[in-house]
């Protein structure tokens, strides 16, 4: 969350910035109660020296009546704080809730828009190919070269669910083995990941758990959720921690499935593998200080860059609008990458890297001691560095050929072990 002081003496900018994300959120209950909170901490000072006061004049050789008088003060007043605190800690609650539903501020040079279409082009990478037959979608390779099966991932499981079969299944771990080593060779510690995060946790990252437009599955009474990326478990790992600043920055990678309910997502783009209930993912994650953000902001997405180039995509990055920003994003770069089998060749995002700055420090309650003794948040920041369905549809509907074969990137080859996925003989 911002800092309530930040709220209150930007109010204009703040409100601002929530009308550019297309967000609501309601910035003067913040500053008003804050301010509430403020007088309420200090009428209970006042009260708390009066407590003290009254104590002591206890102490001292009194007659009947005044110490009579003393012990109805002290009580009066001990009612007076119990009144006050209870106040206070109300007010407290309702601050929090408040300033929770309040986004991130967004970097001065992202593009102030609505939707996903006025994201800013800054770069492109490689030609989409041009195809001298008829291209199919990963839908109809899946099927044809029998390595998805969608008819009986929706039987058993429900819509959006599916099942990877043959070589598809040394395909996904070839992806992901090779942004491991990828990670790997830019020293990233690794990790694989629990599945469940506590709601305070996701509430923290800045996902919520509850509600019908909720993105994640709730687990029934246990207060946890599954998992919708590893930004969580990692962001989540070094909760209520001071860091060493000198092992400032610091960078995790970690491979977990991803859970989403994609509440309302529907639309021909969404179907197949490009939006579902469950994949994997290779997630990059980093700590930092509020000096070195901006600099690993551009590392991680030069990261991702690398690992689409070597797979031989197509891609450009896009600089993410406001109103297309999670809340606690402060700038978000996305890779869309060029798939064929979309509304007849499109770019579809793979890859996002957002720097959060320190919203989600704040609300995860991480910190790191600076050079002048005083503790003061991380700048956190994430980027996807293989989501794996993504990847696999990119895959093959670039690199398919006329005879309905698809040809593996020659990256992923050692780790599949064959070079040349073949339609099977029915």
């Amino acid at each position: 969350m911002l800092d309530y002081k930040f709220i209150k003496d930007n109010l204009d900018a703040v409100k601002q910035n929530i009308i550019n994300r297309n967000m609501t959120a309601d910035a003067d209950k913040v500053v008003e109660l804050f301010d509430k909170r403020t007088a309420l901490v200090t009428k209970l000072q006042g009260l708390q020296q009066k407590r003290n006061e009254n104590a002591q004049a206890m102490k001292q050789k009194l007659d009947p009546e005044k110490r009579n008088e003393l012990i109805a003060a002290g009580k009066a007043i001990k009612d007076e704080i119990t009144s006050v605190e209870a106040e206070t800690k109300e007010t407290e609650a309702a601050l929090e809730e408040a300033a929770r539903q309040i986004p991130n501020m967004v970097h001065p040079d992202a593009p102030v828009g609505k939707l996903d279409t006025e994201n800013l082009e800054v770069k492109k990478v490689g030609t989409p190919r041009k195809f001298d037959f008829e291209p199919k979608d990963h839908v109809q390779l899946g099927e044809s070269l029998d390595i998805i099966d969608f008819d009986r991932g929706t039987k058993v499981s429900g819509p959006k669910f599916y099942y990877l079969k043959n070589e598809a299944v040394f395909l996904e771990q070839a992806l992901i083995m090779y942004a491991l080593n990828t990670l790997r060779k830019h020293n990233f510690q690794m990790f694989i990941t629990p599945d469940v995060a506590k709601e305070e946790v996701l509430k923290g990252i800045g996902f919520n758990p509850r509600g019908n437009e909720s993105n994640v599955y709730s687990i029934e009474d246990e207060g946890t959720c599954l998992v919708a990326t590893a930004e969580i478990t990692l962001g989540g790992y070094h909760q209520d921690e001071i860091l060493d600043k000198a092992s400032l920055p610091r960078f995790y990678g970690g491979l977990s499935h991803c859970f989403r309910r994609e509440a309302g997502a529907a639309g021909q783009f969404s179907k197949g593998l490009y939006r579902v209930h469950q994949f994997d993912k290779v997630e990059m994650f980093a700590y930092s200080t509020p000096e070195q953000s901006d600099e690993i902001h551009e590392k991680l997405r030069l990261i991702e860059e690398e690992i689409f180039t070597g797979l031989g995509l197509p891609f450009h990055v896009v600089d993410t609008c406001t109103g297309d920003l999670g809340a606690p994003a402060y700038r978000k770069w996305d890779l869309e990458a060029w798939m064929p089998g979309r509304n007849g060749g499109e770019y579809g995002e793979v890859t996002s890297t957002s720097n959060c700055t320190d919203y989600q420090a704040r609300r995860l309650n991480i910190k790191y001691k600076d050079d002048d003794g005083k503790n003061k948040y991380v700048h956190t920041l994430n980027g996807t560095a293989i989501a794996v369905g993504r990847a696999m549809l990119a895959i093959l509907e670039n690199y398919q050929n006329a005879d309905g074969s698809v040809t593996i990137p020659e990256v992923l080859v050692p780790y599949c072990g064959f070079d040349t996925i073949r339609p099977k003989k029915r």
